[in-house]
């Protein structure tokens, strides 16, 4: 029997590993036997030195401090493992089982439904492995954690960020396994120079310093790679950009796209572009990206899925879910939080007499996404740069008049009040896409209420090493 405390270190055995990346240890508190503690980024058999970061009556969260033993599970691999691929060294079949279990999991619990398995349509898994994402960023830093001495140095840096750390960054010195292997293989050359320049990383508890971030995107069509580096103004014109353009250039020969440098003074890392300065110093300030058959116009602002080559079966679920609804007289489809237009686009040019609305906030999508659609010759669809629950607030005329909508919102899922405005438009069918299930489960669990029924869903892992996954539901209203 023991007691514990925020920041009270503890001697754990992972037990088990549940839905949002962390891992359970079971503990004797008070009159508690198995009093959970969640771990985040645990694995299963590890044993671990962590930190309460919560203590609730029924539960705790805690993050590792050190790792004692690692798991049976782990296996040697041949790249640096990062903070963002804590399952790096977990077998893939290991992976996609659990995360499997984990989805149904969360449906029974959080969407209370329990005869979840019955609706289950198949298990995407990504085409590739290794090497799949198509966008990156890296963070500079003052503040390096130095693993030989296993502990936080004054330095300049440039990787990412120390697990359950915001301040400190693990210099990347070699492949990650999860993004472009000449790049990163490179990347401790860009380092090298920004470090001579003598202008220094960002301290990120003081919020000063020159280089701030750096963030790549790559088109696997063209194979090139669209760089943005990010600064603040102080000391800019100490910067010489055409000698950063020019070791760019030179250590990454015909693969580059385009350079951009913005200028970032707000004491946040999330840049929005509306404020901020950018300044092209080299090629195009876009790249374009190949899915079933579409070409899509990019630039450092727009969302875009993560890995494309598995994106493609994501959406040729959607398509073959749309396609199993008659339309009828309700030719209209709407694409809530469209993005690039990706889904709105690859439904239009698919079924030719339906109208297809995508709808946005970030207008610099939405500009790409009419570019690729004029580009691909593609006229039944049409965009507007809106917030989604504004949008829905000044179109009740569309009541009644909507076959299908497309759901693919952000992390956080819809709130409750789109929630209810999509509801109120009667449509005959929702495709909901998710990158987050829990709050997709608990959006579901409202539709259900409110008369629409699962028709079938399907799992799709787009990030191998990770503890996301995307789910895809086709929900029917009853009649």
């Amino acid at each position: 029997m023991q007691k514990i405390k925020k920041k009270q270190k503890l001697e754990l055995v992972i037990e088990d590993m549940v839905f949002g990346g962390n891992g359970i240890s079971k503990i004797n508190l008070d009159n508690k036997k198995d009093f959970v503690i969640f771990v985040k980024n645990a694995i299963e058999g590890q044993r671990v030195i962590a930190e309460i970061t919560k203590f609730r009556v029924n539960y705790a969260e805690s993050k590792i401090i050190k790792v004692l033993e690692k798991s049976k599970l782990q296996k040697k691999i041949n790249f640096q493992k990062i903070s963002g691929a804590p399952y790096i060294e977990l077998d893939i079949n290991y992976q996609r089982n659990i995360k499997r279990k984990l989805v149904f999991d969360v449906f029974r619990k959080i969407g209370k439904v329990e005869n979840i398995d019955d609706y289950f349509d198949e298990f995407i898994a990504s085409p590739k492995t290794w090497h799949y994402r198509n966008k990156m960023e890296y963070s500079f830093s003052s503040i390096i954690f130095d693993k030989k001495l296993s502990k936080d140095i004054d330095g300049f840096g440039l990787g990412f960020k120390k697990s359950n750390t915001w301040w400190i960054v693990e210099n990347l010195d070699k492949d990650s396994g999860m993004f472009d292997k000449d790049w990163e293989n490179g990347i401790k050359k860009i380092r090298e120079y920004c470090k001579k320049t003598k202008l220094s990383a960002w301290n990120i508890p003081q919020k000063k310093g020159f280089f701030r971030n750096l963030n790549v995107r790559k088109s696997y069509k063209e194979n090139k790679l669209l760089i943005e580096l990010v600064t603040s103004s102080k000391d800019l014109k100490k910067f010489d950009s055409d000698l950063f353009k020019q070791m760019i250039l030179s250590t990454f020969k015909n693969k580059i796209s385009g350079i951009i440098h913005s200028v970032n003074d707000d004491i946040s890392d999330r840049l929005n572009y509306e404020k901020i300065k950018s300044k092209l110093i080299f090629g195009s300030e876009k790249i374009s990206e190949n899915i079933l058959n579409l070409d899509f116009e990019i630039n450092m602002s727009s969302f875009f899925q993560t890995n494309p080559m598995c994106a493609e079966l994501l959406y040729g679920k959607v398509l073959d879910y749309i396609k199993k609804i008659s339309l009828d007289d309700k030719k209209v489809v709407l694409d809530l939080f469209c993005g690039t237009g990706t889904i709105s686009q690859i439904i239009a040019s698919n079924i030719k007499n339906i109208k297809v609305i995508g709808v946005d906030i970030v207008s610099s999508s939405i500009s790409n996404a009419k570019q690729s659609s004029k580009n691909n010759g593609i006229s039944n669809v049409e965009y507007q740069s809106v917030d989604v629950g504004k949008f829905l607030i000044k179109n009740p005329n569309l009541k009644d008049k909507i076959s299908t909508i497309i759901l693919d919102p952000p992390r956080p899922g819809i709130s409750k009040k789109s929630l209810k405005k999509i509801i109120e438009l009667q449509s005959k069918s929702i495709i909901y896409v998710s990158c987050n299930p829990s709050t997709q489960a608990r959006d579901v669990e409202i539709l259900i209420k409110s008369g629409y029924n699962i028709l079938k869903f399907s799992i799709v892992d787009q990030f191998p090493h990770t503890h996301h996954i995307e789910t895809v539901f086709i929900l029917k209203k009853s009649t």
